[in-house]
């Protein structure tokens, strides 16, 4: 049992890779309310080469903000995804599709609402939730792992100064976009510069259409790793898309809010209170 009687499920497997380790999710549920909940996929961040599904970054208690969210009514599946020594590009994201999936499939089951799923997460699990959001039908990037035939859609999306163009992140930084150790690098498999096409297929600035879920966008002003300019670039592109998105700037934080632990505690409240909002059970005049 968690705090107030959510509960969690933890190592579920949603997925087994041949050779590689099972794909896991760690589920935790709001206290008992008889009808079935939303609930919002859970992508860590890690730099797609380290993290797990145990925590949403330095600035929480292992899993606190899972609970705190559950606690509002929105169950969260934390999961874990291919990082890029298992898997390049586009493994990462075909996990977090096949999440979404195996989740939609087994909605009766575990007491979560088929069409009320979001997703939401922090660096390069913020990017891989903005995929999510942006994707949905691409053939190239559905991939066949786990539970196939559901739809991976995603109903809003929360990224947490998460990157939006790969290819740009090296000038953003000013380090060396040809060194092949970067992170963007070891994601694609080599440096972004090197293979454009693929670079831009894994940012998701380049799937943006008017068809996208609603977007929120929070980042640090003093984010060194993945500066600020990031979420502003995929804001502006969502918003000439007509896309419903917001974007929230916290002066002084650096990248997963350090430095700011008013910061850390303000974007929990804002993303619980978005989740809630976005995922909020429709009227009978909605419906």
């Amino acid at each position: 049992m968690g705090a107030d009687d959510t509960t969690a499920r933890l190592g579920v497997p949603y997925a087994a890779l041949p050779g590689a380790r099972p794909l896991e999710l760690d589920l935790y549920l709001p206290p008992g309310t008889g009808t079935p909940v939303p609930v919002v996929v859970f992508l860590h961040g890690g730099g797609w080469r380290l993290g797990s599904r145990h925590s949403a970054g330095p600035a929480y208690a292992a899993s606190v903000p899972f609970e705190h969210v559950a606690r509002a009514g929105v169950a969260v599946a934390s999961i874990d995804y291919r990082l890029s020594g298992e898997g390049v590009w586009p493994a990462a994201l075909h996990d977090a599709k096949a999440a979404v999936r195996w989740l939609r499939a087994r909605s009766d089951e575990l007491g979560i609402d088929p069409h009320r799923i979001a997703a939401w997460g922090e660096s390069a699990g913020g990017h891989l939730a903005a995929l999510l959001g942006l994707t949905a039908g691409d053939a190239a990037l559905e991939g066949g792992v786990g539970v196939t035939g559901p739809s991976s859609s995603v109903a809003a999306v929360v990224s947490w100064y998460g990157p939006s163009d790969v290819a740009a992140v090296a000038d953003d930084t000013g380090t060396d976009p040809l060194d092949p150790s970067a992170r963007e690098a070891l994601l694609l498999g080599a440096p972004p510069q090197t293979v454009p096409e693929l670079a831009a297929q894994a940012s998701p600035i380049s799937h943006v259409t008017n068809d996208a879920p609603p977007f929120l966008l929070l980042h640090g002003t003093a984010d060194r790793l993945v500066p600020c300019v990031q979420s502003r670039r995929l804001h502006a592109a969502l918003q000439s898309a007509g896309v419903e998105v917001e974007l929230g700037e916290y002066e002084g934080a650096d990248h997963m809010w350090r430095g700011s632990p008013d910061a850390a505690q303000r974007a929990l409240e804002r993303t619980t209170d978005y989740l809630r909002r976005h995922l909020a059970a429709p009227t009978k005049d909605d419906e």
